[in-house]
């Protein structure tokens, strides 16, 4: 075996750890069933191939609110709240994943300007400060920095930029990954933890309460965008790193060149939404398998854009329609994928003149993405 290999190797063992950690039964019953491009299980059917699950985004249509679904777990997580009256919010929609029509289409275009070139751009100083500040230990002796930490302030920050609030970015990445780690687990296999329900009505109380706003209705729909992008990014983040320091992609990291391609390649192994549930609007027939109304679906994007088998080369990258699959397809792509693309190219950027080592790490055992609870990293090398 030549030492890439072995480098490789062992990022791929570290980077399997999230997933045992986080949600073995659902690892288990993805890597038993993968062979096949689309399989049942009673009333679910997990997708697996990436023409399948482009199929299912883009042709069959979907029930966006259902129990079961990605919209249905965010509106009953965040939208619940609101609806009992606690806090302003919507009545019964419009957080964008249960969204449908006209509706869908009004809120994605609001989103535009927020997350597109100019947003991003808008966007970029305020995680760049954050990337400097907290980066800084690297340059003293022996100096280390926690890289989940580092991406919570990260994300928080940009969160309230974009919704322009004025709150403590760590209380607001705290409190949205608590609301989607327990809205997560009452819609993946595996066991119940004793008073889940309560507990992510409690935490979207808190994330609704942190970012409220004088006057505005929309109070789920901005706690929707802030657990989006939280729990992507600190899943995404520390993942990445970790592969370039197990893996020594620090060189590819570090040239302006191939940084682009390199951060498409992490994001497509690393799949931080590693599964999209859904719900059939209607029957259809996906890989030579019969969908009925009603039925689950769930897309297995990390086998669909090969993370499981296929290690990140900026040199000689997956293409592009089947990577950015991790984001989803036609109208129900992620609108945060340029601010997500962005985020993680100026990490790598920052950390790459350190080329640094994980010395530490932890994975999250409650995260409602697969991801470290800690990674605490030191510098080879100083700039």
């Amino acid at each position: 075996m030549t030492a890439p290999d072995r480098a490789y190797r062992r990022a791929r063992r570290r980077d399997r750890r999230v997933y045992q950690a986080a949600h073995p039964v659902l690892l288990a019953l993805l890597a038993a069933t993968r062979a096949r491009p689309a399989v049942r299980l009673g009333s679910t059917v997990l997708v697996h191939d990436a023409d399948a699950c482009r199929q299912v985004l883009t042709r069959v249509p979907l029930d966006r609110d259902a129990e079961g679904s990605t919209g249905g777990a965010a509106r009953a997580a965040l939208a619940e709240p609101a609806a009992r009256g606690s806090l302003s919010g919507p009545q019964a929609s419009g957080l964008l994943f249960d969204q449908e029509g006209g509706g869908h289409r009004e809120t994605r275009r609001g989103l535009a300007d927020g997350l597109g070139t100019a947003g991003v751009e808008r966007l970029r100083p305020v995680w760049r400060a954050v990337l400097a500040r907290r980066l800084g230990p690297l340059a003293e002796p022996g100096g280390t920095v926690d890289l989940v930490a580092v991406a919570r302030e990260v994300a928080g920050a940009t969160v309230c930029a974009l919704l322009d609030v004025d709150a403590d970015p760590r209380a607001v990445a705290s409190a949205a990954s608590d609301a989607a780690a327990a809205a997560v687990r009452d819609h993946l296999p595996g066991p119940r933890r004793p008073g889940g329900a309560g507990g992510a009505t409690a935490a979207a109380r808190r994330l609704q309460a942190l970012l409220a706003a004088d006057g505005r209705d929309d109070g789920a729909l901005r706690a929707m965008l802030a657990t989006a992008a939280v729990t992507t990014t600190v899943a995404a983040l520390p993942r990445a790193a970790a592969w370039c320091a197990d893996a020594g992609l620090w060189e590819e990291a570090a040239d302006d060149r191939l940084r682009p391609a390199l951060v498409a390649e992490l994001l497509r192994v690393v799949a931080p939404s590693p599964v999209l549930p859904r719900v059939a609007a209607a029957d259809a027939t996906v890989a030579g398998v019969t969908i009925r109304r009603g039925d689950r679906i769930v897309l297995v994007a990390r086998h669909a854009v090969r993370a499981h088998r296929t290690g990140p080369d900026a040199r000689c990258p997956v293409e592009p329609a089947v990577s950015q699959l991790v984001f989803g397809a036609g109208p129900h792509a992620c609108p945060g994928a340029q601010l997500a693309r962005a985020q993680l190219r100026d990490t790598l950027a920052a950390l790459s003149p350190y080329r640094p080592a994980v010395v530490r790490a932890r994975a999250d055992h409650h995260a409602a993405l697969p991801g470290w609870r800690a990674l605490t990293v030191r510098a080879r090398e100083r700039p």
